[in-house]
């Protein structure tokens, strides 16, 4: 497997795409491609949106892939202003996403940017509007796994501990204050300040906007100035600032489980669906965590990390 060294020739246009990126994907104005028998080139190229996480899936994507007997190639384009263009006319035939958020952003294309979201709490609410809006642009979206990258919220353990905290309703409850390290469009965001307030009646006294789940916003937590931050679900950090998760027991957060699409023209294939399917049955939430670990603290390759999972959990052999 390659790392952005041989891609095929169409890449190149990608660069283009960041001028265009606003316009209607080509498939749209072909509704015979959407139509069509799904694809099944033997040549795949899979997409990485830039970060760790995202770096990992698209690993594991092509060792499952080539496992199988495609051949792969990743590219990383850490705007999704560029990759889903890119996807929908075929230069890019994979990439990892996330339920909700996609279904969002593909909503906001096709129907304005104040279009009323579409993602929920609910998987099978999302997954079904995401797939509607997915199938016009030549997309099938593949099923979710187990594994879900959602925004959180962690308290020190000490703090935790000391008024018996396990779950948000267990902070309402308890009638805290609390300042909230996070990023500064918190104030507004439904499922940020106000969603706390509204569902779980947290009492948010001020947000502190040092970004969501950096070091700096961490460390307030940790020596007290802040007493919770906006983090995610596979932030594999917290330990070492002493946090601890609290659990979103009435399921605040939208359902941004991690779900493979693919451009059906090229890989709408069974082949391609069962051999990233085997990865829904292992990877969790927690596994994801471990695995950004390795890679942001141990300074490990994530397609050393990707493979040695693969390995153990037994999708693909030793090599």
């Amino acid at each position: 497997m390659s790392l952005l060294i041989r891609a095929r020739p169409a890449l190149a246009g990608l660069v283009l795409l960041a001028a265009t990126a606003c316009t209607t994907g080509p498939s749209l104005e072909n509704q015979g491609e959407v139509t069509a028998p799904p694809g099944d080139s033997k040549e795949l190229t899979i997409g990485s949106a830039g970060f760790t996480e995202s770096d990992l899936l698209a690993q594991m994507y092509a060792l499952l892939l080539e496992r199988a007997g495609y051949s792969t190639d990743i590219i990383s384009v850490t705007n999704r202003e560029i990759y889903e263009p890119a996807l929908e006319s075929g230069q890019i035939d994979v990439v990892p996403e996330y339920a909700a958020t996609f279904a969002d952003w593909l909503n906001a294309k096709a129907n304005g940017a104040d279009a009323a979201p579409v993602g929920s709490p609910d998987l099978a609410v999302t997954m079904k509007a995401l797939r509607a809006l997915a199938a016009p642009r030549g997309l099938t979206v593949l099923d979710p796994g187990r594994a879900v990258d959602q925004n959180a919220f962690a308290v020190a353990a000490s703090y935790a501990k000391k008024h018996g905290l396990k779950t948000l309703s267990d902070l309402g409850r308890a009638n805290l204050p609390v300042r909230l390290a996070a990023g500064d469009e918190c104030v507004q965001r439904p499922y940020c300040a106000p969603g706390l307030e509204k569902t779980y009646g947290i009492d948010v006294v001020a947000v502190d906007p040092k970004g969501v789940g950096t070091t700096q916003a961490k460390q307030a937590v940790q020596n007290g100035q802040d007493q919770m931050v906006l983090t995610t679900t596979t932030d594999a950090t917290l330990d070492e600032f002493g946090l601890v998760l609290l659990a979103d027991d009435k399921k605040l957060q939208n359902a941004d489980y991690v779900v493979p699409v693919v451009n059906r023209a090229r890989a709408g294939s069974d082949g391609v669906r069962d051999a990233l399917g085997r990865l829904n049955t292992v990877l969790t939430t927690a596994d994801l965590a471990s695995m950004n670990e390795q890679v942001d603290s141990w300074r490990r390759l994530p397609e050393d990390v990707a493979r040695t999972y693969l390995e153990s959990k037994k999708l693909i052999p030793k090599g």
